[in-house]
């Protein structure tokens, strides 16, 4: 199946990243020598995107939009369109996707978090893509710790791993502790049929009172409609100050090769 549209949210405010990101977007702070948002819609590009759409917030939606103006001087972007669209209340993950419908249509598309980037020659994209043949939507999933899965959304198996895919049965957005339903858990990647709209626009407010991407998914895994794809590669977390500063450091490494002899032995970095 050919996937060839990409839903990029951007619309968070960075809380975790004060007083940088009072002004300026946090999908705009920089990582080496671009902003995060950049590494995300270069990942769109390699898996075959050929349109990004872009959800930024109202505010400073505009600085996002305008660092995209003129993609043929990006190296990597000269073929991929990009717009934005805007979230006009913070209502949530799955509110922001659901902003995406009107451009999406009927089409299916990738989703990416930009705050975590994926290593350098790790994409998960395709394989998601791959996986999505027969019609269903595809989350990228990982083997995680208790301590770690509780932070994130976990996955209900209702099947073993055959090459990598598992079928879901639903989703749950961090867990407590004592109702943890499996060890795997949702990275910031997914294909999504164009179905997950109507489970999102249908949604009550979830867990923190937003509306939540995970509760949408568990929505499609009770009818059957949704796989995970396993893997076992490191995404690089931007949403946080020392992540941003570790994925500063591993990127650094590997895009200027003169840095990477002073990574390894000075700061323990391959």
């Amino acid at each position: 199946m050919t996937v060839d549209i990409a839903v990029i949210p951007a619309a968070g405010r960075g809380t975790r990243m004060r007083p940088a990101t009072r002004v300026v977007p946090k999908a705009l702070l920089t990582v080496v020598d671009r902003p995060a948002i950049q590494y995300a819609v270069e990942e769109a590009a390699r898996a075959g995107a050929k349109e990004a759409i872009l959800i930024v917030d109202l505010e400073v939606g505009h600085l996002v939009h305008q660092h995209f103006v003129n993609t043929d001087r990006l190296p990597g972007l000269e073929h991929i369109k990009i717009r934005t669209v805007v979230q006009e209340e913070p209502l949530g993950l799955g509110h922001a996707v659901l902003e995406a419908e009107r451009v999406v249509a009927h089409r299916p598309f990738m989703c990416i978090l930009a705050d975590d980037i994926v290593r350098p020659g790790q994409d998960v994209l395709t394989k998601l893509i791959d996986a999505s043949d027969d019609g269903s939507s595809v989350v990228c999933i990982q083997e995680m710790t208790p301590e770690v899965i509780v932070t994130k959304g976990a996955v209900i198996p209702t099947s073993d791993l055959v090459d990598g895919v598992m079928s879901i049965g639903g989703a749950v957005e961090k867990p407590d502790a004592s109702a943890i339903p499996s060890l795997y858990g949702v990275l910031g990647r997914y294909v999504f049929q164009p179905e997950i709209f109507e489970h999102l626009a249908d949604l009550e407010p979830g867990r923190g009172g937003e509306i939540q991407l995970t509760d949408a998914m568990n929505q499609l895994g009770l009818v059957g409609r949704l796989k995970g794809a396993i893997t076992d590669q490191e995404f690089l977390d931007v949403g946080n100050p020392l992540g941003l500063l570790r994925a500063s450091m591993v990127l650094g490494s590997h895009q200027f090769p003169e840095f990477a002899d002073i990574a390894r032995s000075e700061l323990g970095l391959g």
